[in-house]
């Protein structure tokens, strides 16, 4: 590929998005749980690195917030796609950009690939952009030509059969390359005298030609990565090609997945191969499941690391926890924001983990909470057993030494401390540090009394 040092790349991303129903910017509507605009951003990445710029425009604030490290340009009215241009073009200049690379923030399916492949067709171009075809054009401009070459792009609500013909399948997919030089001479001559009352950016295609540049329509057949999104039936119909896409490579990669068409597996997680995954299963974020880890049906994992041979046994829920080699979770089990567990450590059934370490070996098989806590190796929690960490005000973390043992149904009062080694009777309620292995009783003296008859 020739030097891309001054190609720099604009995503659209100031749309509202009337047509999906919601107040919230358009590129933030979610897909396997990350926004659209992180799929455009994670395929460009590899090709612009830092060269990256956004047009914001709806909602600004929220869309610049959840993308804290992405060049935003704002454009403060939403005044049509050439507009956005427009409103970005100075910037661009001033960070050296002599080509520009244009994308809108709605194709969540676009691969780095795709993004290659067209900057390779549309080198020596003054102006270019991608095409593809469709059995139902939908919303998506209309490409004319004459003899094989483009004419002009018109938007779907400003075509007319009557001076157009019927419409070919066609279609603008709006990626575009242009130099920064033809963009400085065109944008000025955008007009909005159409339905929409906006600046197209299509309408650059018939200027670039009149103006005597050089202009490509470069056909991408009927590539879905090139899909964008403008409704929650598109959103939903572009979630499932992506899952579809994901599932695929990573069984090519050598993951085991059972059941592959209910399975929704983001493609930023990291799957290693020899990975066992049953589905129906949700798998999101920045999770890493390594090689001989056993993931069963139901089961959903959040931004959570799985680490070698673990089993991840069915109905589970997992975020931002770390599970780590040979570890038993679940059926069942909960883990919550900051729970981690150590090699060989066991959660079981109805157990709930959050902001706790369950050490080397430890055990919490049956029916408990543990917030706020560190376990040490080996020590054994029993069924029903948890921690009081919260007093209606503050949070406060208990301590569980190596080898200790609490017995059933016993409430830890934090902040306490039970030692190493200690026992804690069952039904116990703990309020002040038990001693290395002593033995810690907190419940009334049973007594056995006759019957009344």
């Amino acid at each position: 590929m020739a030097d891309m040092s001054s190609c720099v790349a604009l995503v659209l991303a100031a749309g509202k998005g009337t047509r999906m129903r919601s107040q919230k910017p358009k590129v933030l509507h979610r897909l396997l749980d990350a926004p659209m605009l992180a799929y455009v951003i994670s395929a460009l990445s590899p090709v612009f690195q830092d060269r990256i710029f956004a047009v914001s425009g709806h909602l600004a604030e929220s869309l610049e917030e959840a993308f804290p490290g992405l060049k935003f340009i704002r454009q403060t009215e939403q005044l049509g796609t050439g507009h956005a241009l427009a409103c970005a073009l100075p910037a661009l200049e001033a960070a050296g950009a002599a080509k520009i690379l244009v994308l809108n923030g709605d194709a969540p399916l676009v691969t780095t690939e795709t993004i290659e492949s067209f900057l390779q067709k549309a080198a020596g171009a003054d102006l270019a952009f991608a095409s593809i075809t469709l059995p139902d054009p939908c919303a998506y401009g209309r490409v004319l030509r004459k003899d094989g070459q483009v004419t002009e792009i018109v938007e779907a609500k400003d075509y007319d059969p009557g001076l157009y013909g019927q419409p070919s399948g066609e279609v603008n997919a709006g990626l575009y390359l242009l130099d920064a030089a033809a963009a400085r001479k065109l944008l000025p001559l955008l007009r909005n005298d159409n339905k929409n009352g906006e600046y197209y950016l299509t309408d650059l295609i018939g200027l670039g030609l009149a103006a005597g540049l050089k202009v490509l329509g470069i056909p991408c057949g009927d590539d879905p990565s090139l899909l964008g999104v403008n409704s929650p039936a598109e959103l939903a119909d572009a979630e499932d090609l992506l899952a579809a896409r994901t599932t695929k490579a990573l069984l090519a990669s050598g993951a085991l997945i059972h059941n592959p068409g209910a399975a929704r597996i983001s493609p930023f997680a990291q799957i290693e191969p020899g990975a066992d995954i049953t589905a129906p299963c949700e798998i999101y974020g920045s999770s890493t499941i390594a090689a001989g880890a056993k993931v069963g049906p139901y089961c959903v994992i959040i931004n959570s690391r799985i680490g070698q041979d673990a089993q991840i046994r069915p109905f589970c829920h997992l975020e931002d926890a770390v599970i780590e080699t040979a570890c038993i979770v679940g059926p069942y089990a909960r883990l919550r924001p900051g729970a981690k567990m150590e090699e060989g450590a066991h959660a079981g059934n109805f157990v709930e983990l959050k902001k706790t370490t369950l050490g080397k070996g430890a055990k919490a098989n049956h029916l408990s909470y543990l917030g706020d806590a560190e376990i040490g190796a080996n020590a054994n929690i029993g069924a029903g057993a948890i921690t009081c960490n919260y007093d209606g005000q503050r949070k406060f973390r208990t301590t569980i030494g190596e080898k200790a043992f609490i017995g059933s149904n016993s409430a830890l009062v934090a902040p306490v401390a039970i030692g190493a080694g200690a026992l804690v009777g069952a039904g116990s309620v703990i309020t002040e540090d038990v001693p290395p292995d002593a033995l810690a009783l907190a419940r009334g003296r049973q007594a056995n009394k006759p019957r009344k008859k």
